[in-house]
C-alpha cells in the first residue's frame, strides 16, 4: 500500500516578484501570489501516520517566508548577467538594467526562476528537512502562479533499506 500526506495553500502562500527568460530572452520583471501544493509519501509508521501535518506545514510556512516580498533572482541563468554592486543586485538582460537592494533579493541557485524550477528548490530543502525520517519515500511540490497554473517536481529520495525479510 501506498501512503501519503498533503498540506496546501491556505498558509502556504507567498509573493515576489520574478523574472524568467526564454529562448535568451527576459520577460518583464513581474510578480506573483504564489500558493504551495506539498505531498509527502511513504511508509506508515508505528503510530500510523507518515508525517505530522503540522509538522510538514511548518517547514513549507518557514520556506515560503525566506521568499515572501522578495526578488527570485536565478544565479544560474545564462541569460542574465549579475553583478554584485555593494548593497544591491544589478541584473541585466536584452536593453533592460535593474538595481535592486540585497535586502529585496532571495538568490537562488536555479537556471530559471520558472515554477517548476521553484518546485524543485522546495522539494530539495523539504527533503534536507526530513532526512532523518527513514519512511519517507517522495516529496511532491507544486508552485502555483496563479490559480489552475501550477509546476510541479517530485523528489524520490534514496534511504537504505531498514528492514531485511525473515529467512525461510
Amino acid at each position: 500500500m501506498k501512503y501519503k500526506v498533503s498540506v496546501q495553500r491556505n498558509t502556504l502562500r507567498f509573493s515576489a516578484a520574478h523574472l524568467t527568460t526564454f529562448d535568451g530572452q527576459a520577460e518583464p520583471l513581474h510578480g506573483h501570489n504564489y500558493d504551495l501544493l506539498v505531498e509527502v509519501e511513504g511508509d506508515l509508521t508505528d503510530d500510523a501516520w507518515v508525517l505530522d501535518f503540522g509538522e510538514l506545514k511548518s517547514l513549507a510556512e518557514a520556506l515560503c517566508q525566506q521568499l515572501d516580498h522578495r526578488l527570485l533572482l536565478p544565479r544560474d541563468n545564462p541569460a542574465l548577467t549579475i553583478t554584485d554592486v555593494s548593497d544591491a543586485w544589478q541584473i541585466v538582460s536584452g536593453g533592460q538594467r535593474y538595481v535592486i537592494p540585497k535586502s529585496d533579493v532571495c538568490v537562488m541557485p536555479l537556471d530559471n526562476s520558472t515554477a517548476e524550477r521553484l518546485a524543485e528548490w522546495f522539494c530539495q530543502r523539504l527533503a534536507d528537512a526530513l532526512a532523518g525520517r527513514g519512511n519517507v519515500n517522495a516529496i511532491s511540490v507544486g508552485v502555483e502562479e496563479a490559480p489552475g497554473q501550477a509546476g510541479w517536481c517530485t523528489l524520490s529520495l534514496e534511504r537504505p533499506l531498514t528492514w531485511r525479510p525473515k529467512a525461510l
